[in-house]
């Protein structure tokens, strides 16, 4: 039987005697990418990053975990978490894909021999979990008895679902059917244990709704995916208390509040919700269900107008890992797990297929350029878990590898599945949707058509097609970014300050042609001769970004992007400091293409104004300065340091934090090292983040600093709060071991940070030091303290 995979997402689907009509994605096999952009990418996960992924998954004991399971060693589970199974098989479907590509008898070899540890882990029936059969110790998350806690966190289905993507994939790139067949059976025996006649449960971490209907696409076995809709069906049956804030109380954080089709708002956990809406646009795509269908639509428009980074990040809030309200999209504070971008790619993906429109690729199109990016080095070997749009001083670096390592290895699968993006076709149409240099082999109606694509994307907007083998008249559409019609994304939630558009052009054979549209489709339809050349000229001037009014946080404040690269300013490119820098909605911008720059990407110059503290300390000017931006995904590579995507467009907030500069005595940059040791810091049960600058106590810890003060003068302590910390947050601040205040803190708006001032009683300023306390109240925290500053009162 022939092996036919074709991507969807980066999900490679093989369709074996269940072929659907439709929108068909051209599989990333048939897709050559010669550009530098991308073959610099694809390349380093070849050579480097999947055998980086595979070094650091034994390290962690995943591998181990399986062979104990097996009894083939003995020993106690190794890794920390019950979902550690699913990441070693994520890190086996990015090989697949990989040797699907391109032959590697070692990588291949090296695969099977984890693939054989792993089936010996199977169990009789087909229950595979290296937790639960190694009972030693039974993680916390896990019940007495098997699936017990699915519904919770116990990720036992979870592990199931990758384990069937990785077992297709593995078994179309090599004919091996070792992992698939344990994939079925596996299946099979949650397909006699989940039914309304036993376990009616949904999953607590979505994606099996979707490994299930890929492995129907696999075997034809419409048990599958009859499966993958009870899993969506049986939402919104066990009771949770609709009256709670608290996504793990109300239901909302595994989108089990509601029954599925009756959700309309995006909730809950970022990557657990976006595998959960793929699932539903699965079945809406294979059963024709109209119900799912409009529930997905519901859903995308929620994110798209009110849940949706400018950097395609998706999830607000670092608590939970999950979408905040409406409108709630701090800068500083944001989450945008690079998971949940890529899962974002994949619902897309999806929702393109079901109805055809440019929108949803460029949705796609701006997670992937940006927070996906981001989340892996250019290097291959260093990641960001979470993606803000603003780091503090201290900045971030990428880490080798996490506790939880689901970012990094869901990195193996996206990067080698990016071919697969760039075309689909449907009847007589070839959908160009991603731009990038590539010779690809396009079935078409039974003849093959082959298309050659040059270009400097994302850098330049010229894009040539060059047909080199036709076979017959078809019709070619040619995505028009909304970036390059003047929107931003398909919502009014971003919006240009200057919304005119430069017309797209396009050229067939040299001559200019008029063109009609559908759905941000450009149609050119004809009778093809190889050596036909079409160019697609799409305006790329920079463009600078307001965001809905409704963002409260971001009033007053603008981005920068040019194309689909969203831009950055870092300290490192700019003095040091990007805090002290405006942006006017009018300014002039150089574009700079440096070969030397990292990647070879082009970085803008844009006019701005600095703000500083005169040199006698007597006020505050403006200055006149050149900003550097950076593409949002290159932050960092410079090292540590502030980081900015939205700049404000007027001084007002820079003169008023500098005037408080301008009277401070002495400050603790909150989670800097040098300076909290400067400061003496000494405290119990005490925890920071660097990135954001801010410290806590936990469990009724405490943490305090030493600071400088004036004898004589009045000052004041003057404490900087984040307005979405809650919870139990009730703790003592002391000077000198004299309570000065009680303070609880409480949600008061999606993204700002809050300056109290306390007076400092005279007689504690006699020494020349304070000893600053926090102390938290039992079974509370203290903080986070964002900053601790020692200041003149006015």
């Amino acid at each position: 039987m022939k092996r036919s995979i074709l991507l969807l997402a980066f999900v490679v689907l093989a369709f074996v005697g269940c072929q659907r009509k439709g929108i068909t994605p051209v599989s990333f096999t048939d897709v050559h990418v010669e550009d530098t952009f991308w073959r610099q990418r694809l390349d380093t996960l070849r050579n480097k990053t999947i055998r980086y992924a595979f070094e650091r998954s034994d390290r962690a004991g995943y591998v181990r975990n399986f062979a104990i399971a097996a009894g083939l060693m003995e020993g106690r589970f190794q890794s920390g978490q019950p979902f550690d199974d699913a990441d070693l098989f994520k890190v086996i479907e990015g090989a697949a894909y990989l040797l699907k590509v391109e032959p590697d008898p070692e990588l291949e070899q090296y695969v099977d021999s984890i693939i054989d540890i792993v089936v010996a882990a199977q169990e009789p029936d087909g229950y595979l979990f290296t937790n639960r059969t190694i009972n030693n110790p039974l993680h916390p998350w896990c019940g007495k008895e098997r699936w017990e806690t699915d519904w919770n966190l116990s990720h036992e289905t979870f592990n199931a679902g990758e384990l069937y993507e990785a077992a297709v994939a593995y078994y179309d790139a090599t004919g091996k059917r070792k992992m698939l067949d344990a994939a079925i059976k596996n299946a099979d025996l949650v397909c006699k244990d989940f039914n309304w006649d036993g376990i009616v449960m949904a999953p607590g971490h979505a994606v099996i709704e979707m490994a299930l209907v890929r492995l129907y696409e696999a075997t034809g076995d419409k048990k599958y995916l009859d499966e993958a809709r009870f899993f969506l069906d049986c939402r919104g049956h066990r009771e949770f208390d609709p009256t709670s804030d608290d996504l793990r109380v109300n239901g909302k954080y595994w989108q089990d509040h509601l029954p599925a089709t009756e959700q309309r708002e995006a909730v809950g956990h970022a990557v657990r919700a976006l595998y959960f809406y793929s699932g539903m646009a699965d079945i809406a795509l294979h059963q024709g269900d109209k119900e799912y269908l409009a529930t997905a639509d519901s859903i995308w428009e929620n994110i798209v107008s009110k849940k949706f980074y400018i950097t395609g990040g998706l999830g607000a809030r670092a608590h939970n890992e999950a979408f905040g309200e409406n409108y709630e999209l701090p800068n500083g504070s944001a989450y945008c797990e690079t998971c949940a971008s890529i899962a974002n790619a994949m619902f897309n993906l999806r929702m393109f297929r079901l109805h055809g429109d440019s929108k949803y690729i460029d949705v796609l199109e701006r997670s992937l350029y940006n927070t996906v990016l981001c989340g892996i080095s250019i290097t291959g070997d260093s990641y960001f878990y979470p993606n803000p749009l603003e780091t503090a001083k201290n900045g971030q670096l990428r880490s080798a590898w996490f506790g939880c390592s689901c970012c990094p290895t869901n990195v193996c699968r996206i990067i080698p599945s990016v071919p697969g993006y760039v075309y689909a076709t449907e009847g007589n149409r070839i959908y160009a949707n991603l731009y990038m240099s590539s010779r690809s082999e396009i079935e078409l109606g039974g003849k093959q058509v082959v298309l050659r694509q040059r270009t400097e994307y994302p850098w330049e907007g010229s894009i040539e097609f060059e047909v080199e083998q036709a076979g017959r008249g078809f019709e070619l559409a040619l995505r028009i970014p909304g970036w390059a019609r003047g929107e931003a994304v398909p919502s009014d939630l971003y919006a240009y300050t200057d919304p005119s558009a430069d017309e797209a052009k396009i050229y067939v054979n040299d001559e200019e042609i008029s063109f009609s549209t559908e759905k941000g489709y450009a149609l050119i339809n004809r009778k093809w001769q190889a050596g036909d050349k079409v160019r697609l000229e799409l305006p790329m001037r920079v463009r600078q970004v307001r965001t809905h009014s409704a963002v409260v946080g971001n009033r007053g404040l603008l981005s920068v992007e040019r194309g689909p690269i969203v831009y950055c300013a870092e300290g490192t490119d700019n003095g040091g400091r990007v805090a002290d820098l405006s942006l006017q909605a009018d300014a002039k911008f150089r574009v700079v293409s440096d070969s030397l720059s990292i990647g070879g990407a082009y970085t803008l110059r844009g006019e701005g104004l600095r703000y500083a503290i005169k040199e006698d300390n007597s006020s505050v000017e403006s200055l006149p300065a050149e900003i550097t931006f950076i593409p949002y995904y290159a932050r960092s590579y410079k090292g540590a340091t502030e980081m900015k995507v939205f700049l404000p467009e007027s001084g007002e907030d820079i003169l008023s934090l500098l005037e408080s500069e301008r009277r401070t005595i002495d400050k603790v940059i909150i989670g800097n090292h040098p300076s909290e040791q400067a400061h003496n810091l000494k405290g119990e049960h005490t925890r920071c983040d660097s990135g954001m600058g801010w410290r806590d106590a936990v469990d009724g810890g405490w943490f305090s600093y030493d600071l400088k003060c004036d004898r004589e003068a009045e000052q004041e302590l003057v404490l900087t709060f984040h307005s979405t910390d809650d919870g139990l947050r009730t703790f003592d601040i002391l000077i000198n071991g004299e309570k000065i205040a009680t303070r609880t803190l409480r949600r008061e708006t999606f993204d700002a940070l809050i300056d109290t001032a306390y007076p400092i009683p005279a007689h504690l300023l006699r020494g020349g030091k304070l000893t600053v306390k926090f102390d938290a109240h039992d079974g509370n925290l203290a903080g986070g303290i964002f900053g601790c500053r020692i200041r003149r009162t006015e």
